[in-house]
């Protein structure tokens, strides 16, 4: 039976078809000029980093490493085996790099000069003990709070200081036992095996910033005793998996995997060998990952960093530099009907067969139960030096009954000036209809200095009706 569209009177003045433009955070291919204000980035040692043969530190001089050569001109000018990792980034001129000692906390929102809201972005390479209570919200915080988080696990069994935990298990621990959200926040699991070899490659994904960034093009990365992540959308729907163990794909085999929370990005590595670059503090056995020929793991490493801290603001600090903090959409609410906004005929409307979130009038896509493509955007410039978080809220509402197939969907994305999509920031779909608006946030800090479209496209097949119904939304810069 072909499913019909709940009765709703549109307005008579519509827009054509929208260009969303709003400057926002993804990263750019081509290299960016030294940053006005530095992306720092807090490299983890307070959890038994360097236990065992292990030596994920990017200097010995710690917290920060300018102490051992304030102007690296090779990775063998600091020492430890993320070495090429931190000079790489130290030499761009665009990073303030520190590691916090062992024996030291994560913490989010003190005074010390490790604390967590004073950093963009924090890299766990491997930790090998579990985090506590207080450093779990700590780090949830930090990222739902705009921060960027990058986690770099090993296979199972990978107990270097045998204390009965290894990185799986820390970092499943930490998604599913905290007191910020237990609830799969990151959409995905880390897989407890124990994959000997392989060289995974990355999938085609031409406008993706961590596998096309400044620092390089990724098709393949390295597995030499490593794991792999399970993605779960339907938990997440920002989830998305850029690099696969051979014979996978979809949501299962996630070699390499990043997802969003709240207004903060995550990324997965499933192995710490690609990060190794062969050299470190006497005594340890290591593998010259990073330069392995057969791979492209600096690029992934490096594209992923640039990625997670923002290419033109800050993160979980705040930003840095100097930024006035605003809302910047114009009639967010749509309550000026289609004022400000382009859009399909018919979208912003104040029809009562689907209720705003506030006031009268919301922004209604599909819904007609026939094929059919609506559409809405704003184009809008983002100051520079600014973090910026897109919030909106969004209501799903279906008359399709299957739990496993997204008939029709709604696209979330990020476009430039010129009309090319820089980013899709998540894609929603019948499969997620529930009652009542959810919160969507995402960070657009990257995108700060540029002008841009957010664009929102919901696509209907020709039978059963749902209606993406969006309201209140906002770009918020600070």
């Amino acid at each position: 039976m072909l499913g019909f569209r709940k009765s709703r009177h549109r307005l008579a003045s519509a827009l054509a078809v929208f260009g969303l433009v709003v400057t926002g955070a993804a990263v750019q291919a081509s290299a960016p000029a030294a940053a006005a204000t530095q992306h720092r980035v807090l490299f983890d040692n307070g959890h038994a980093e360097t236990a065992g043969n292990a030596d994920w530190v990017i200097s010995t001089s710690q917290p920060d490493p300018l102490g051992q050569d304030s102007s690296p001109s090779s990775e063998t000018d600091w020492t430890g085996a993320l070495s090429s990792w931190g000079v790489a980034l130290q030499k761009t001129g665009d990073y303030s790099l520190r590691t916090l000692p062992s024996g030291s906390s994560l913490t989010y929102g003190g005074s010390a000069a490790n604390d967590l809201s004073n950093f963009d972005e924090l890299v766990l390479p491997e930790p090998n003990t579990l985090f506590t209570t207080a450093e779990k919200t700590a780090i949830m915080t930090f990222v739902k709070n705009g921060g960027g988080l990058f986690m770099v696990s090993d296979h199972t069994g990978a107990d270097r200081n045998n204390d009965g935990y290894d990185a799986v298990e820390i970092f499943n621990d930490l998604m599913t036992n905290n007191s910020v959200d237990s609830t799969d926040p990151f959409g995905f699991s880390i897989d407890t095996l124990d994959v000997s070899s392989g060289y995974p490659a990355a999938i085609s994904d031409s406008t993706n910033p961590v596998l096309h960034g400044s620092f390089g093009t990724v098709t393949k990365s390295l597995i030499a005793d490593g794991t792999t992540a399970t993605l779960k959308p339907s938990d997440n729907s920002a989830v998305k998996g850029l690099v696969y163990r051979s014979g996978y794909s979809g949501n299962t085999g996630a070699f390499f995997a990043t997802s969003t929370f709240g207004s903060g990005k995550v990324a997965f590595w499933g192995d710490s060998s690609p990060i190794d670059d062969g050299t470190g503090q006497s005594g340890n056995t290591l593998y010259d990952g990073w330069n392995d020929t057969g791979a492209t793991n600096a690029a992934l490493a490096l594209n992923a960093t640039e990625w997670l801290a923002g290419a033109g603001g800050g993160g979980g600090g705040g930003g840095g530099g100097t930024c006035t903090a605003a809302q910047l959409l114009a009639n967010p609410g749509f309550e000026s009907g289609s004022s400000s906004w382009t859009a399909t005929s018919g979208v912003i409307t104040n029809s009562s067969s689907e209720a705003a979130r506030t006031g009268s009038y919301k922004a209604w896509m599909d819904g007609y139960g026939t094929a059919r493509t609506d559409t809405l955007a704003q184009t809008v410039t983002v100051p520079s030096g600014c973090a910026a978080t897109l919030n909106f809220y969004l209501h799903v509402d279906t008359a399709e009954t299957t739990t496993t197939t997204a008939y029709d969907t709604l696209k979330a994305q990020v476009l430039n000036s010129g009309g090319t999509v820089l980013s899709t920031l998540a894609t929603y779909s019948n499969l997620n209809a529930a009652s009542g608006y959810t919160l969507r946030s995402f960070n657009l800090s990257a995108y700060a200095g540029q002008t841009i479209t957010v664009k929102f496209t919901g696509t209907e097949g020709s039978m059963l009706q749902t209606s993406f119904v969006l309201d209140d939304t906002a770009l918020n810069v600070s």
